[in-house]
């Protein structure tokens, strides 16, 4: 039975390396998404492509193909590129996720990214509690790697997303409702690049 494992990644640079993992174990680069947050610009060597109208979107510039920021033969991370989404901002994102995050119909962008980010898990299947969390934990500057697996690969999955200090959505959920969030709000202002690096000083581990 196929299923879908999503975890946060605080530090960006273990998220890749926890991708290439990933590929390395035999999973596909077809079966694994990314999407970090860009809010400090540190991915804009990546091309880039709008999915949505307004004002952060069309700011976004061009560049990559949105079949480019999907993922290629090369590679998952091969394939980023910079979206602009409603209630996160700039992000460098990958793979199969992004199809739903950008509303891809036949290979063209069909219209605006319904339901953001938190829309786009519960589509993959993620309870809409965890996609709250996780949407959140990009907002604030963190890294989502979700991976498609099935019983024979969900234990290496498991074992490699660990080995990289992933976050599951119940740990940090805790945590942002400790300081008293509740929900994700597409309609928040999108962090600030002092906003996240002040965000990374509390969960950041030391790779």
């Amino acid at each position: 039975m196929t299923k879908t494992i999503t975890r946060l990644i605080d530090n960006y640079s273990a998220a890749q390396a926890a991708v290439a993992e990933l590929e390395k174990s035999g999973i596909p680069h077809s079966d694994i998404s990314i999407v970090a947050n860009n809010a400090d610009g540190a991915h804009d060597h990546h091309g880039t492509h709008a999915v949505d109208g307004d004002a952060a979107s069309r700011g976004a510039g061009k560049g990559a193909s949105v079949g480019g920021v999907l993922g290629g033969g090369a590679g998952l991370l091969a394939g980023l590129g910079i979206l602009a989404v409603p209630g996160l901002g700039p992000v460098v994102a990958a793979g199969w996720l992004v199809s739903t995050l950008a509303g891809v119909v036949g290979g063209a962008v069909a219209g605006g990214a319904t339901g953001g980010l938190v829309g786009s898990l519960k589509h993959a299947g993620v309870s809409e509690a965890d996609a709250h969390v996780y949407s959140e934990g990009v907002r604030r500057g963190g890294t989502l790697v979700s991976v498609k697996v099935d019983d024979a690969t969900e234990p290496k999955a498991l074992e490699i997303l660990g080995r990289f200090k992933a976050t599951d959505a119940a740990t940090r959920g805790a945590a942002f409702r400790a300081n008293g969030w509740t929900a994700h709000d597409p309609n928040a202002p999108a962090y600030t690049a002092e906003q996240v690096a002040e965000e990374r000083k509390t969960y950041v581990p030391t790779i």
